[in-house]
């Protein structure tokens, strides 16, 4: 009996062992919705296992009439794979077709769709972020601070206060790498991306009602903002006023900061500039519990 017995468990253990294991699975050009004739697309990684895991919509940056999925959020995807997070990078429309509403809609067309298809792609739907960079980090800003459903916001180098860039453009252009930001205003964004035209009393006015920072609440998702002090494109100051903004109302922000650092991931290559990488991925197992 005993012999039986342990046959019994070896072929029990050789069977386990033989199981199949679900591999990775990467996915580009998956369609998420349509505007139109024109399909909104995503690329998508999810690792290997059964999961559920958890998950990071990402938001490309590109002065909101430029960028894509594949490019500017690229830093993310190593960053994110290695750490048994699935992710699916999005694209938006963009200007001059596209302002702010079209845009936050297919942010939150994502959202449902990874949500609608969480079971296909073993998703975790209680430990979904969402991440942006620069245009990308408003726009998940916006999401965070208003209706969107998500467990956790991280925000990198995106602005917060457009009316507040605005004026400081305008004012301090010495501060500011003009020849790219009047280029990404000359095809429809920067401030013609919320429907203003002028920075007058009424488009200041309208930027002030449409920025993030103002629409903080308690009970919003956890934020974590991401920027270098050296940024030439979006004021470093604009993230530790997010923070110091929803800390205020009893909401939670915490602050990485890159010294040296300029507008772009892609940029930040110096060694001692790298931190930002395995303390974001602590912040989202520390935020979605993720063991």
């Amino acid at each position: 009996m005993r012999v039986s017995l342990s046959i019994l468990y070896l072929a029990s253990a050789i069977t386990m062992a033989a199981a199949p294991v679900d591999p990775p699975l990467d996915r580009q050009g998956v369609e998420f919705s349509h505007a139109g004739a024109k399909a909104l697309l995503l690329d998508l990684h999810v690792p290997a296992g059964p999961g559920p895991f958890p998950a990071a919509i990402l938001v490309h940056g590109g002065g909101f009439d430029g960028g894509s999925r594949s490019t500017n959020v690229r830093p993310l995807f190593n960053v994110l794979a290695d750490a048994g997070f699935a992710w699916f990078s999005i694209d938006y429309r963009l200007a001059p077709e596209a302002r702010l509403p079209e845009a936050m809609g297919d942010v939150n067309a994502a959202v449902k769709w990874v949500k609608d298809h969480a079971a296909t792609y073993h998703v975790d739907v209680t430990k979904i972020a969402l991440i942006g960079e620069s245009a990308g980090g408003l726009l998940v800003n916006y999401a965070g601070t208003h209706e969107t459903r998500v467990a956790a916001v991280v925000d990198i180098y995106g602005p917060v206060d457009y009316g507040k860039l605005a004026l400081q453009r305008r004012d301090h252009p010495e501060r500011f790498n003009m020849k790219t930001i009047d280029a990404h205003a000359a095809n429809g964004g920067g401030i013609h991306f919320f429907g203003v035209e002028r920075l007058d009393a009424a488009g200041l006015a309208k930027l002030q009602a449409l920025a993030p920072i103002t629409a903080v609440h308690a009970g919003m998702p956890p934020f974590l903002c991401i920027h270098g002090t050296k940024d030439d494109q979006v004021s470093y100051e604009q993230s530790p006023a997010m923070c110091q903004a929803m800390q205020k109302v009893g909401a939670s922000c915490e602050l990485i900061t890159v010294e040296g650092g300029g507008h772009g991931m892609s940029t930040w290559r110096e060694l001692e500039m790298q931190h930002w990488k395995p303390e974001m991925i602590a912040w989202l197992r520390k935020t979605l519990t993720v063991n």
